[in-house]
C-alpha cells in the first residue's frame, strides 16, 4: 500500500493542525495505522497509532492535545493537533503496518508515506 500524507503547516503556539493520509488501498487490511514523526538532528518517534482490535494509543507528551482517527470508507487517516507547542516541530510520517506469525514469531511489515513538515512558532 502506498501512503499520502498532507497538512503540514506553519502555525502559532497554541493553534491547531490536522494532517491527512490517504492509502491507495484499504486500510482495513492493515492492523492497525499510525503516524511519527522525526525532528531535525533527533530519531523518529511514535506519536499515535489506530489499531485496527484496540484503542488509540499516544506519546506521553501529546495525550490529551493529539486524536488519530479513520475513515475506512475512504481510506483516510488523521491526526487532529490542538494546543500545539514548539517542541511539536517535526516532519510527521504517516504509518500503515501488519502484523502476522511466521516460524512461531510475531513479524511486522510497516508501509510509510512521505514526511509531511509541522513547524510550531513560539
Amino acid at each position: 500500500v502506498q501512503l499520502q500524507a498532507s497538512g503540514g503547516g506553519l502555525v502559532q503556539a497554541g493553534g491547531s493542525l490536522r494532517l491527512s493520509c490517504e492509502a491507495n488501498g484499504s486500510i482495513l487490511r492493515m492492523s492497525g495505522m499510525a503516524w511519527y514523526r522525526q525532528a531535525p538532528g533527533k530519531e523518529r518517534e511514535f506519536v499515535a497509532s489506530a489499531p485496527t482490535d484496540d484503542r488509540p494509543h499516544y506519546l506521553d507528551s501529546v495525550k490529551g492535545r493529539f486524536s488519530v482517527s479513520r475513515d475506512f470508507a475512504k481510506n483516510m487517516v488523521y491526526l487532529q493537533m490542538n494546543n500545539l507547542r514548539p517542541e511539536d516541530t517535526a516532519v510527521y510520517f504517516c504509518n500503515g503496518y501488519k502484523t502476522y506469525w511466521s516460524d512461531g514469531r510475531l513479524k511486522r511489515n510497516d508501509y510509510w508515506g512521505q514526511g509531511t513538515q509541522v513547524t510550531v512558532s513560539s
